[in-house]
């Protein structure tokens, strides 16, 4: 079954790609030059933009529930991915990198938000000139 989980390309991933790109941003994919491998990265505007998937990245929203079995091997996987991604980002300012982390439950499921909410709120931190690090998470 693990074998049908997608790391890349995923739908939530597609669809902010194709939404970036219809506004005129142009961007590379899963940059494995930079710390965490990023979704897209928009060098241009030294960004980098993640589409976390709730369950993986242990988000605390509706989306995530601890499986019920083999709980020690699941919290073991998921908290890992978690510190992984602290690191990553870490990493990612140290080196005057922008970070946008979009939500799964901003795409799907009763809190989403409208694509056009996200994208302007991405657009917006490729532009900050004082912001680092933005969530773009559905609502609660």
């Amino acid at each position: 079954m693990m074998a049908g989980i997608r790391s890349k390309n995923t739908k939530p991933e597609i669809a902010i790609r194709k939404a970036l790109h219809e506004m005129g941003y142009r961007y590379r994919l899963h940059a494995g030059n930079l710390p965490g491998t990023p979704d897209l990265v928009f060098p241009k505007y030294k960004t980098a933009v993640f589409v976390h998937g709730c369950f993986w990245h242990r988000h605390g929203c509706h989306l995530f529930r601890w499986p019920s079995t083999r709980r020690e091997f699941w919290e073991t996987k998921i908290n890992g991915n978690a510190e992984r991604d602290c690191i990553h980002q870490t990493r990612l300012i140290e080196s005057g990198w922008k970070i946008v982390i979009i939500w799964e439950c901003a795409l799907k499921g009763r809190g989403r938000l409208p694509l056009e909410k996200i994208t302007n709120s991405a657009t917006d931190m490729f532009h900050s000139q004082s912001a680092k690090m933005i969530e773009i998470a559905g609502l609660q």
